[in-house]
């Protein structure tokens, strides 16, 4: 019995147990077992070269891109190449109708033509440490779970604020990981001021747009350019006409030599958050709630402002980043729910849960500790399920919906209190921010939302505007609105200069929309305070479930999940097969695009300027070509990766850059919650696509030559 339950565990709890491709390994705490995997695959790199503290390392080429995305140095001067959709604010930020970057590409001639983005920065990681037993150190046996947590976080604080003390230009950040049961410290260094440099059309580095995205295969060029600058001493610095192109501490090279199916390539950035270890419960809750809101939220305000931006090219402008931003993550949750059922996720949670049910049981010492795991877990999740929905429902439709609510909520979450500096530029992110508002577009939203959040959830979840909807307004959702945004100064600039400038004439409790804003901020704190016991409850077990799974396999190679920290992925280049009958292969070229072209002819999403139809047609690729002489666009690996990993630099064994990788495959977008080896694919540009570009296209020799490019050919 006893070996037949062995192998059934074994058998079950596959799926958390590291696959040979599985894994976004913490690049200071890679282990014998790690190192090994990497080298029987392939890699030509000792790990010294990986990652050091105290010598330049592959690390220091890769940076965390505004906080959420990745990026690579690719120059002595300061080149950063990450994805187009991650520069596309900036892009966006800088276009209009006369000079439409998004439409028509951006080069930089020089540097006095790049173009700076104050609200953009790059950060460094130096060095990680491990800081557990200081954090745990300060937890008791005795205490409450809200006890804990407040004691961990007062550590956590005062080991962050001890690195900005002996420098100040220094960052120091303490995570948790493997479910808050160990704590790294991460010194990072960030540098302010980033301007762009190349951005190619909106045709090649958004080819495809919603139809393509998660999709495989894909011809997307996405990529832009960017560099970093730096003051004195090539230290961090604001932004200035003196600063000076950064001088950075190890530049990737890139290699012209590209990939066959079976390379090694091995992904390093920052991935933003995984959940490899939720419970079955958990994911239900993810899918019925978090992800259903953002599928019919957004769904319906995406609908409204696509409708406006095809109408006209102004709003096309104005509201391109933001549609951008909402409708990845829309198209995510579908996928991300569809995959969970089609290959049978919770079916697999649920197992695995099972035999560990069966192992804690048959192990007097956790019998002791867990036997009401899961039986606690599964009552707090349906305890708060209800309550949970609707503050889902809340989120989208409210703090991320129309745009005079956020509006509303950033002046009362002001602080004028913190130091000038600080408290100016978040003056001018507000007014940056809400420049591009239409007022009538944005009422119907409102209007929109409204509607929506009554009908997915209960009554007693109802904020009071709700009753004078009723009341005054006759149940007259449009009504309502016209009457706020017609009341509220908010929406006028004299009202928002008035709040800027704090003016004491202008009583600001006694705009409506503000007024509306406290209303909501109280509905949210009474939802809050009904989940506040469970919630605590779950995050406790959650933490014991992930410990618990780690110490059934102490042998076994665990990695934590995801946590926004620098992480490293390692796989093969290699195709996969969708469903029967289906095979992908690992590359796309330029023929396929000319091919989408004329498939989808009218398509909006699909259509390219026809110079670059011309580029491509006439083949002219020169060194950039393949084996085959064909313009490789894209390619995948089995390499693990998440959201945050756009714009992550993908190397080959010798740490040249393959290219960058910008998006996951539709088959397996459930790979936050369970890798799937078999359909789990990494999508990433060719990075002799994007020279190509930056050369054929933009004609920008300069920036080519400025690269330390390599080639065995």
């Amino acid at each position: 019995m006893v070996l037949r339950f062995v192998a059934v565990v074994v058998c079950c709890l596959s799926a958390w147990v590291v696959q040979a491709d599985e894994g976004m390994w913490m690049l200071g705490n890679l282990n014998k077992q790690t190192r090994r995997a990497m080298k029987e695959l392939g890699l030509q790199m000792p790990a010294d070269k990986l990652y050091s503290s105290r010598r330049p390392s592959l690390k220091d080429a890769v940076v965390s891109f505004g906080g959420f995305c990745s990026g690579v140095v690719v120059s002595e001067d300061g080149l950063v190449f990450t994805n187009h959709h991650c520069g596309f604010s900036s892009v966006q930020q800088h276009s209009s109708v006369e000079h439409d970057y998004l439409k028509d590409g951006f080069v930089a001639r020089n540097h006095s033509e790049e173009l700076p983005n104050p609200e953009l920065y790059v950060r460094f990681l130096l060095r990680t440490e491990n800081v557990t037993k200081r954090v745990l150190g300060a937890v008791k046996p005795e205490m409450t779970e809200p006890e804990r947590s407040g004691a961990v976080d007062s550590v956590m604080f005062a080991i962050s604020e001890e690195v900005a003390r002996k420098d100040s230009t220094l960052v120091g950040i303490v995570d948790a990981y493997y479910g808050g049961n160990e704590f790294w410290l991460s010194v990072y260094r960030d540098y302010n001021d980033v301007r762009l440099v190349f951005a190619p059309p909106s045709s090649v580095g958004k080819f495809g747009w919603d139809t393509d995205n998660w999709v495989w295969p894909r011809h997307t060029g996405d990529f832009c350019v960017f560099r970093i600058y730096a003051g004195k001493n090539n230290r961090p610095a604001d932004y200035s006409p003196e600063n000076v192109p950064y001088r950075p501490e190890y530049v990737a090279p890139i290699s012209l030599d590209g990939y066959k199916e079976g390379s090694f390539c091995m992904t390093l950035g920052y991935p933003g958050s995984t959940e490899r270890y939720l419970s079955s419960f958990g994911i239900e809750e993810m899918m019925n709630n978090g992800n259903q809101a953002q599928i019919d939220v957004r769904g319906i305000k995406q609908a409204i402002w696509k409708r406006e931006m095809d109408r006209r090219d102004s709003i096309r402008i104005k509201y391109a980043s933001k549609y951008d931003e909402s409708s990845n993550y829309w198209k995510n949750s579908i996928g991300v729910n569809r995959a969970i059922r089609k290959l049978h996720v919770l079916e697999k949670k649920r197992a695995m849960e099972r035999e560990l049910r069966r192992w804690i049981q048959q192990t007097p010492g956790e019998r002791e500790k867990l036997l009401r795991l899961f039986p606690d877990l599964e009552l707090d999740y349906k305890n708060t399920r209800e309550a949970n929905r609707a503050l889902a429902y809340f989120a989208e439709s409210f703090l991320n919906g129309p745009e005079l609510i956020q509006l509303a909520l950033s002046i009362l979450n002001f602080d004028f209190e913190g130091e000038r500096k600080t408290v100016e530029a978040n003056l001018k992110a507000i007014v940056e921010k809400y420049a591009n508002l239409d007022l009538e577009i944005d009422k119907e939203v409102f209007t929109a939302m409204v509607k929506e959040y009554r009908s997915k959830v209960d009554s007693t979840y109802l904020p009071e505007f709700y009753g004078t909807i009723a009341t005054r307004y006759g149940g007259n959702d449009k009504a309502y609105a016209d009457s706020l945004y017609a009341a509220s100064e908010l929406t006028t600039p004299r009202g928002l200069k008035r709040f800027l400038e704090r003016d004491t004439t202008y009583n600001i409790y006694d705009d409506p929309a503000i007024n509306l804003g406290i209303d909501l901020i109280g509905k949210m704190f009474e939802i809050n305070m009904q989940t506040r016991e469970s919630a605590m409850n779950i995050a406790r077990n959650e933490r014991l479930l992930n410990a618990a799974v780690r110490r059934m396999y102490s042998s076994r190679n665990f990695y934590p999940d995801a946590n926004s920290t620098m992480r490293l992925s390692f796989g093969t280049v290699c195709g996969y097969t969708p469903f029967d009958g289906a095979e992908y292969d690992y590359y796309t070229t330029t023929k396929g695009i000319l091919e989408k072209v004329k498939t989808h002819a009218g398509d909006v999403d699909f259509e390219v300027q026809p110079e670059l139809l011309s580029l491509f047609s006439n083949r002219d690729f020169g060194r950039y070509a393949g084996e085959k002489g064909e313009m490789n666009v894209c390619f995948i690996s089995n390499n693990d990766i998440t959201g945050g990993n756009s714009g992550s630099a993908m190397f080959n064994a010798r740490g040249e850059l393959l290219g960058l990788a910008f998006d996951g495959n539709w088959e397996a977008m459930s790979s936050d919650i369970l890798y799937e080896p078999k359909m789990q694919r990494c999508i990433g540009v060719d990075v002799r696509y994007i020279l190509f570009m930056i050369e054929k296209y933009g004609k920008a020799g300069d920036l080519i030559r400025e690269l330390k490019i390599v080639s065995g050919k």
